[in-house]
């Protein structure tokens, strides 16, 4: 296929499996607003104690790490479609057990499940979005589903705020139905997938690739700046004494900048590496307006450029990890480059934390900004050791 994207219609000539993709995962992440209330549900409504929640979210993340391998493999071996349908089937059981179990050891075992299926269906839509589409319509296309998960991320906050006014059962109860409706609309309406391979090869060497791994280190640095801005504003805001609802108002901020960015910049003539220094350039930008404001309305403009960077990065990174990958393995390609989220989820809330505690907020951001600055000037060197062999 072939599609013609213009700097002010990027989207324009996608695969209708593109859109179909886009749609069930802004969908299934509306209905994703379990997760901040886990660790409540756990303490006040099965008794665990603050060390237990601990330990049991610590395992929950730990589990989405093979969750994800699992997906690259099932993507390649058992079929995108089918692997789709299978995570958010598995995320939608877990979530109805945890909402009607009745004691604590009951929903550990469910909060273990769902970490287990929670990420399978990541590498399967990523690499099907890669199928679909020709290598330079990549960037909008993920572009697309990254602004598409921003905007769901917003309605999804205002749904929690919602239902977590009853019982918070009901919150997984909501997500279950949302990632059923999804894993039918997924079995339903994607197509049949003629671009995979017969009989798949598994003798790639996927953790052999050097070039892979080296994005995979790029990328983990990258998803641990963003976790540690998920983390960290929330705290600065508390740090500055600013109210909490503003960490709601910014996340809208962001979200929109995304959405009308991608309509409106034009990025697509850039290449993957002059996209993500420019990307890095504008968030240590808003990294270091992040360590000097002092009022909401300075964190709303550090909003807008470190979103605008984020538009760079998030498209590029999974463009260049898709192009990297023979067709037959790139699932498993897509699931090994998506490892850098898991790392950084568990890295980005001890270094937010202990930053805090020994440097402030200041320290915080305007070290995190060094990095993506740094990031920034490594490009020509990621360029000449990412350039095929």
């Amino acid at each position: 296929m072939s599609a013609v994207s213009t700097p002010m219609a990027p989207w324009r000539g996608l695969s209708p499996a593109v859109w179909i993709l886009v749609l069930a995962r802004a969908v299934n992440k509306i209905g994703a607003f379990t997760l901040p209330f886990l660790g409540v549900v756990l303490t006040v409504e099965f008794g665990a104690s603050l060390g237990q929640t601990g330990v049991i979210l610590a395992v929950f993340g730990a589990a989405t790490i093979p969750s994800r391998l699992l997906g690259g493999q099932l993507a390649d071996r058992l079929g995108r479609r089918r692997t789709i349908v299978l995570g958010l089937t598995g995320c939608a059981v877990a979530q109805l057990w945890i909402a009607f179990s009745h004691a604590l050891w009951s929903a550990v075992l469910a909060t273990i499940l769902l970490g287990f299926a929670f990420e399978i269906y990541e590498p399967p839509s990523q690499a099907m979005i890669a199928d679909v589409t020709d290598p330079e319509d990549r960037p909008a296309a993920y572009g697309l589903y990254s602004a598409a998960l921003a905007a769901a991320g917003v309605l999804a906050g205002l749904l929690a705020a919602a239902i977590s006014h009853w019982d918070l059962r009901w919150l997984f109860a909501a997500d279950a139905i949302t990632c059923l409706a999804c894993s039918v609309l997924v079995a339903l309406t994607l197509p049949n997938e003629a671009r995979e391979p017969k009989e798949p090869t598994p003798t790639v060497p996927v953790w052999r690739d050097r070039r892979l791994m080296l994005l995979l280190a790029g990328g983990t640095v990258f998803a641990t700046i963003y976790m540690q801005l998920v983390i960290g504003v929330p705290l600065t805001l508390l740090e500055q004494g600013l109210p909490k609802s503003g960490t709601g108002i910014i996340l809208a901020v962001s979200a929109v900048t995304l959405i009308a960015a991608q309509r409106l910049l034009r990025v697509q003539h850039l290449d993957d590496f002059r996209a993500i220094a420019t990307g890095y350039v504008l968030v240590a930008v808003g990294l270091v307006v992040v360590a000097l404001a002092h009022s909401l309305a300075i964190f709303l403009v550090a909003a807008v450029l470190w979103s605008l960077g984020e538009l760079f990065l998030l498209a590029r990174y999974l463009t260049q990890a898709s192009g990297l990958a023979p067709e037959q393995a790139r699932g498993r390609y897509l699931a090994v480059f998506g490892l850098s989220w898991g790392i950084a989820t568990t890295i980005a809330p001890l270094t937010v934390t202990q930053l805090l505690a020994s440097a402030g907020p200041a320290g915080l951001w305007l070290t995190t900004a060094a990095v993506a600055a740094v990031l920034a000037v490594l490009q020509p060197w990621f360029r000449k050791r990412l350039a095929p062999a």
